[in-house]
C-alpha cells in the first residue's frame, strides 16, 4: 500500500504542477487582458476558480501524506511512544471512517442527473469536471491514510513532514 499511496503522491505532483502552471497563465493574461487591452476574459475567473478548487483538494490529500496541516501536538508529546502510536491509530481510524462516508457521497451527488447535465456559466464546460476534485482528492487522501495505519500497524517509522526539495526528481 505504500508503494500505491507514492505513486498517488507522484502523480498529485505532477497535477499540481501543471494545474499551479495553468493557473499562473491563466491570471496573468487575465490581468493583461483587463488593464492593458482593457478588454477583460469572462472566462478567466471562473476557470482560475475551478483549476484553484482541483489543486486544494490535490494539495490537501498531498499535505495529509506528510502530516503538513496544522496541529496541536501538546497532548501527544506528553505521551510514551507506544501511547503515541495508539492515538495516532485512533486519529487515522476517524479520518479513514470521515473520508469514506464523504467518498461515498461525493461520488453519488458526481452521478445525480442534475449534476451531470449541468454546465458552467462562463466556458460551457460540464460541471462533474470541476465537482470531481472532491472525490478524486478525497480518494487520493484515503490512500495515504490506509498505507499510514498499515505502517502505524506495522511499527515501522512514520514520515513526518517532507522538506522543500526532498524527493524530487
Amino acid at each position: 500500500m505504500t508503494k500505491l499511496s507514492n505513486i498517488v503522491t507522484r502523480v498529485e505532483e505532477v497535477i499540481m504542477g501543471v494545474l499551479m502552471a495553468i493557473l499562473t497563465i491563466t491570471m496573468v493574461t487575465a490581468v493583461f487582458f483587463r488593464y492593458v487591452l482593457s478588454d477583460p476574459l469572462p472566462w478567466a475567473t471562473e476557470v482560475s476558480i475551478y483549476l484553484f478548487i482541483w489543486f486544494s483538494f490535490i494539495g490537501g490529500s498531498w499535505g495529509l501524506k506528510y502530516g503538513t496541516q496544522a496541529a496541536v501536538t501538546f497532548l501527544l508529546d506528553a505521551l510514551s511512544e507506544n501511547k503515541q502510536r495508539i492515538l495516532k491509530i485512533v486519529q487515522d481510524v476517524i479520518m479513514l471512517a470521515f473520508l469514506i462516508i464523504i467518498l461515498i457521497y461525493s461520488v453519488k451527488w458526481l452521478m445525480l442527473p442534475s449534476t451531470v447535465l449541468q454546465k458552467s456559466t462562463s466556458v460551457g464546460m460540464p460541471m462533474w469536471i470541476p465537482y470531481s476534485a472532491v472525490p478524486t482528492g478525497i480518494l487520493f487522501a484515503t490512500i495515504h491514510i490506509v498505507a499510514r495505519l498499515i505502517r502505524l500497524f506495522k511499527n515501522e517509522e512514520i514520515l513526518q513532514e517532507k522538506e522543500i526539495g526532498d524527493e524530487l526528481p
